[in-house]
């Protein structure tokens, strides 16, 4: 019998890069897919350049798969028009090849809750993204529940770590401070909001595949406490050896962001996870698949300033 495969599409964005790594680290045989070809791949894992929005390149790439993690995603301000087609071919193609689906999903499906988010609070989106995603989580499960394939969905707030660019964090905060320029956090600085940590996030995806109990279930993947945004900032200033500035944009000035930067317009569309306090109750998924300890933020964030000051030095 051959090794179990998996295969990681999206292997190029934060989420996937972390998933390929942990595969790695656990000893699987490992498919990274991406648009363009890569290189520098750890132990045990091989590169694929597919386009998946079509249903040949989604087929190529999960051929042979035993396990598929879903990480790939269209630019930010494009999810209505390419993110549910681009779902339907990776079913099709995880389908094809009998595979397990494990989907990278987040939280904007649920409605803003006046506590932790859980796996209960009610799927009543409020923005035009979360619409986005309670329908590709509805089908995918729906699909699930006919037997077309076996699926499982872990979601993560905002994230951070080594490889994290494309989010809140890896674009604004940590750039910012290692640059001496002033945060600017969207929203109010002093409620707390979760932030999930990259590997945090990687360990419970690939559990989620590597587990029959997750079969047909979505999960809130662990994090650790979550820390106010003005608490966080210092935290990576203080790891940057810098000195924490910072300011809380309003909802006008981020739409005046917008007209120039599409990513700051969109988050127009989820303000209420950052005009009130955004948390998440994790305990589903730690009943499931026993004790997890996220990590710390102090490491985390400075493993995350590390990996961020010798990425922009090679950038640069």
């Amino acid at each position: 019998m051959s090794t179990p495969l998996h295969v990681v599409l999206g292997a190029g964005g934060g989420i996937g890069s972390a998933v390929v790594r942990e595969l790695s680290r656990r000893g699987h045989r490992v498919r990274a897919v991406r648009r363009r070809p890569a290189s520098g791949l750890p132990a045990g894992a091989t590169a694929l350049a597919a386009d998946l929005s079509t249903a040949e390149g989604a087929r190529a790439a999960c051929a042979g798969a035993t396990v598929v993690y879903h990480c790939a995603q269209p630019p930010y301000h494009r999810w209505p028009r390419e993110f549910p087609p681009l779902t339907e071919a990776v079913v099709d193609g995880a389908s094809a090849a009998g595979a397990k689906l494990v989907f990278a999903d987040n939280l904007y499906l649920y409605e803003p809750a006046d506590g932790p988010v859980s796996e209960e609070t009610p799927r009543r989106p409020t923005s035009r993204k979360g619409s986005v995603r309670k329908e590709m989580a509805d089908r995918l499960l729906q699909a699930h529940r006919t037997g077309r394939l076996n699926v499982t969905i872990g979601q993560a707030s905002d994230y951070y770590g080594p490889g994290g660019t494309n989010s809140v964090i890896g674009a604004a905060v940590v750039p910012a401070v290692l640059h001496g320029r002033t945060v600017n956090w969207p929203g109010r600085l002093d409620v707390p909001h979760a932030l999930h940590y990259l590997p945090d996030i990687a360990s419970a995806l690939v559990t989620l595949g590597e587990r029959d109990e997750a079969d047909g279930r979505t999960f809130i993947l662990p994090a650790a406490p979550a820390p106010t945004p003005r608490h966080f900032v210092e935290l990576v200033a203080s790891a940057a050896g810098r000195r924490a500035r910072m300011r809380g944009a309003t909802k006008p000035l981020m739409r005046l962001a917008g007209l120039s930067d599409p990513a700051a317009r969109e988050l127009v569309d989820i303000w209420y996870q950052f005009s009130r306090p955004w948390t998440v109750d994790d305990g589903l998924y730690r009943r499931t698949f026993g004790p997890v300890k996220a990590t710390g933020l102090d490491e985390a964030v400075a493993v995350t300033v590390a990996w961020h000051r010798t990425h922009l030095a090679t950038a640069g």
